[in-house]
């Protein structure tokens, strides 16, 4: 780094700086800078002891320094000081739009501990140049003012630091470590290569398996002169390694001091491995930190975490006692019992009240026990001698499922309100209420789902139908169907209801049973087929998470029903795959990715809105990009931030980089490193299910108000905290008939 060559260069600077200047430039890094204007970003590796190596390395440090100078006052004494947290975040970020580093809490630290190295070497430089005559002292004359870097250092600031060096205070230290640092008993003499480079060099030349080296083997490597001997008092301090290696184990080495600290016979110092350079601790050289005796406190919450997993182990032991009496039971029961349809019971649906015998034998909630044959549990076979349940009320909020949801990793009744759970037959009962009816004779009953975003809501028998056919709207004029429930009556979703008896009357009933949908070019940018299952339909008759085949539909509907033969929309709105970006391909792709991204910007001739449903993995959100613009608009239903899904960030904006780059366009300097994201305060979801709704609605009222620019509110028309039961209907209500419509199912 410049500051380092420097320092070693002219450590004792001249009475008068002004006739001898230091023959290099000042180190800026401007090549760095030219690449990440392209959006070219450099790759540096990590050894096993979390070090940085690789060909970047030294690059990366350098430009570590030259963004110290630029962020970090000379003024600042101390590294640790929190006034300095939002410098070091600018130099976090900066470093993270130039070079491809994890952006996690390990890979911070190391590299803001780099930073703060390179500050205190800085000042150093600053100091043996400007500040002290040829014996070493800090000179009594007021030193010329280092005009060179004006662009680092203000006058304010340079009369600030000349004060802080002539403090008696820092004169005591600074010869304190001056005589410590004199005369070294083993010198170090590999200048800036450092450990983690030297032991790469060493395993390279090697063409060594080893991921790592011991420190002692190190600490002697990094002593050897560039005539290749080593100095005998240094081959006897790695001899005595080599020999306390043998007989000490790695706990002890741990646990106490290393062997070469040992052999050295000096202390270790808390956090640091002797013989392994920057960035190396006992935790990460040894895989577990050391250990320490526990505080009071630590004790305390301790004792409370048993005593909690006892009573846990009563309750679970009570449950299970509870399941073994039911499968006893259940081997009595006849042949039609072991499909999960039992005689007790009204076949279908029924209001039911549901009870625990443990602690205490009480009831704690109410809801609806589904009664039918071969029904499954999110996908899986129900346990012998269990129902399947829906949850409408808990009366005891402290109350434990019989078996733990393992899907939603639920354990208590209170999160399963509006969810399925397995509840034994003996703890359950009728209400008087009619149990509800199969629709057909044959067909058994229609399974749909409440919503919990509208438990208070009630679908009464009524005569109100959904809005009128969506093929029969008139081409200028699309209007949503209406966004609250009608005063009389009650909504009916007859296209649900009839195409769930398609389904039930075709071979779709069958397992493994699909259907193909052409996707046309225009939509996505390539031509494709979406994949439906049975369990796709499903998803939507029961009003479970969605996958990724019934949002790509809905697309096809918007663009069939809203956007072909209007020019306006198909010109003003577009669609980015799914299943080309999502956040395992990403991962695994990110280059692919990348080049779908730019390939589908680039098809843009005036300012386009591409609308992208993001899967996180487990939830869905909504990306609206406008590239030329360069603003990322970002509608979350559960009110999460955009850097809580970092990858999905570097690709967008990686993304529009390369696309500002291909088309050549110029961007004002102010701009240039600031791609716009908005958070738009959308609706909310209130469950952990309606994500995939609420994104389809969202691009539905998108496209419907026919704006580029969306407010950071949300759309007034539209604007609300959550979405109805029955505006998330009328969604499943479109979908469902438009697989009527194309003839998707048929008998």
């Amino acid at each position: 780094m410049a500051s380092d060559q420097e320092n070693s260069q002219d450590a004792n600077a001249p009475d008068d700086t002004s006739e001898k200047e230091i023959t290099r430039g000042i180190t800026i890094m401007k090549s760095i800078i030219r690449d990440r204007d392209k959006a070219v970003t450099y790759n540096v590796n990590w050894n096993a002891d979390n070090q940085l190596i690789g060909s970047n390395a030294a690059k990366l440090a350098s430009y570590i320094g030259t963004l110290v100078r630029m962020h970090i006052p000379i003024t600042a004494t101390r590294w640790s000081n929190k006034e300095l947290g939002s410098a070091k975040d600018k130099i976090w970020t900066e470093i993270l739009r130039s070079f491809n580093i994890e952006d996690t809490t390990i890979r911070k630290k190391y590299i803001l501990q780099l930073a703060g190295k390179r500050h205190r070497g800085w000042r150093t430089f600053l100091t043996n140049k400007y500040l002290k005559d040829k014996e070493i002292f800090v000179v009594e004359y007021d030193p010329e003012y280092p005009v060179k870097y004006a662009i680092f250092i203000t006058e304010e600031e340079w009369v600030a630091f000349v004060a802080q060096r002539r403090d008696e205070n820092f004169k005591k230290v600074s010869a304190t470590n001056r005589e410590r640092a004199s005369n070294p008993t083993y010198a170090y003499k590999k200048g800036r290569l450092g450990y983690a480079r030297l032991e790469e060099k060493i395993l390279d030349e090697t063409k060594s398996d080893a991921t790592s080296l011991p420190p002692h083997v190190l600490w002697k490597e990094a002593r050897v002169g560039k005539d290749g001997t080593v100095r005998d008092d240094v081959q006897h301090i790695y001899d005595e390694c080599e020999t306390l290696s043998q007989s000490i184990s790695t706990a002890e080495d741990q646990e106490n001091r290393s062997v070469l600290s040992r052999a050295l016979n000096v202390p270790e110092y808390p956090g640091r491995v002797r013989g392994k350079g920057h960035g190396c601790t006992p935790t990460s050289l040894y895989k577990n930190p050391r250990r320490r005796n526990p505080s009071n406190q630590e004790v305390m919450e301790t004792l409370q975490a048993l005593q909690a997993q006892v009573l846990q182990l009563q309750k679970d032991n009570e449950r299970y006692r509870c399941m073994e009496k039911c499968s006893s039971q259940l081997k009595e029961t006849s042949e039609k019992a072991s499909i999960n349809c039992q005689n007790k019971f009204p076949e279908g649906i029924s209001s039911c009240q549901l009870y625990l015998s443990s602690p205490t034998y009480r009831l704690v909630g109410k809801g609806k026990v589904h009664n039918t044959s071969g029904d499954l549990l999110h996908h899986r076979p129900l346990p012998d001698g269990h129902l399947k349940v829906s949850v409408d009320v808990v009366l005891d909020k402290d109350a434990l499922l019989p078996i733990p949801d393992i899907v939603s990793e639920t354990t208590l009744l209170r999160d399963a309100i509006g969810s399925f759970v397995a509840w034994p037959l003996d703890l359950i009962f009728i209400d008087d209420e009619t149990p509800t009816k199969p629709a057909s004779k044959d067909k058994g009953i229609l399974r749909h789902n409440e919503s919990v975003a509208s438990q208070k809501e009630v679908f009464a028998q009524g005569s109100q139908q959904l809005s009128q056919k969506i093929g029969s709207r008139q081409k200028n004029k699309r209007d949503l169907p209406v966004t609250s429930l009608p005063k009389k009556g009650a909504f009916v979703p007859r296209y649900q209801i009839s195409l769930e008896t398609l389904v039930d009357s075709s071979d779709m009933a069958t397992a493994g049973a699909i259907r193909l949908l052409d996707m046309e070019e225009d939509i996505f940018g390539y031509s494709c087929t979406e994949t439906i299952g049975k369990e796709d339909l499903e998803h939507i008759f029961r009003h479970q998470e969605l996958g990724v085949g019934v949002i790509h539909t809905y697309i096809r509907f918007l663009y069939d029903n809203f956007m072909r033969g209007n020019d306006q929309l198909s010109n003003r709105f577009r669609f980015v795959s799914s299943s080309l970006v999502n956040k395992a391909l990403i991962c695994r792709e990110p280059d692919s990715c990348r080049e779908y991204l730019v390939k589908r910007f680039m098809a843009s001739s005036t300012n386009n809105l591409y609308l992208w449903p993001y899967n996180s993995g487990c939830h869905w959100l909504l990306l609206a990009i406008d590239p030329l613009k360069e603003v990322v608009y970002f509608l979350n239903s559960i009110d999460g931030e955009w850097t809580n899904y970092p990858d999905m960030k570097q690709l967008v904006d990686t993304s529009i980089k390369v696309f500002r780059s291909q088309r050549q366009a110029r961007v004002p300097r102010t701009k240039s490193s600031n791609i716009t994201w908005i958070k738009v305060q959308c609706p909310l979801q209130r469950n952990g299910i309606d994500c995939g709704y609420f994104v389809m609605r969202f691009m539905r009222e998108i496209i419907n108000m026919n704006q580029i620019e969306i407010p950071i509110t949300y759309f007034d028309e539209y604007k609300c905290a959550h979405y109805t039961r029955l505006q998330l209907e009328q969604i499943k209500e479109e979908l469902c008939q438009y697989f009527i419509e194309k003839r998707l199912i048929s008998i």
